[in-house]
């Protein structure tokens, strides 16, 4: 009985900030294009990994569910971040935010989607690298 309790609540939390999310404007949008990935897109775009995936909660994790001629949101009213770093082989949490003028701190910040310490940017992921997000 729990269990479904649960799943239950989940469900609607979800459902709320679907809904949240979407009441929120989008002030700059994106047309698929055939080959894209939302990678490419950020890179292209200038717009973070993490900004990309909040601004459109429909994309799934991979990506995978994008097609041409779809209109994706690029930046919400309230996820604005406009210096962004595209990852390269090599490079780490310490050498992007070195490069960009900030500690570590304000770049996990800024990309709610690295984990606390930092190992999970990949080559090809944008990052938000502005002193202030």
């Amino acid at each position: 009985m729990s269990s479904a309790i649960l799943r239950l609540t989940l469900l609607v939390v979800a459902a709320v900030g679907a809904v949240a999310q979407s009441q929120i404007p989008c002030v700059r949008s994106y047309t698929v294009q055939p080959g894209d990935t939302c990678d490419g897109i950020s890179a292209s775009e200038g717009v973070s990994t993490f900004q990309l995936a909040a601004s459109n909660p429909g994309i799934n994790n991979d990506c995978s569910n994008i097609f041409p001629s779809q209109v994706i949101c690029l930046r919400r009213a309230c996820l604005s971040c406009s210096t962004v770093h595209v990852v390269e082989p090599g490079d780490t949490c310490t050498s992007i935010a070195s490069a960009a003028g900030i500690s570590v701190p304000t770049l996990i910040a800024s990309n709610p989607n690295l984990d606390s310490g930092c190992t999970n940017v990949y080559p090809g992921e944008v990052l938000c690298v502005e002193s202030s997000f």
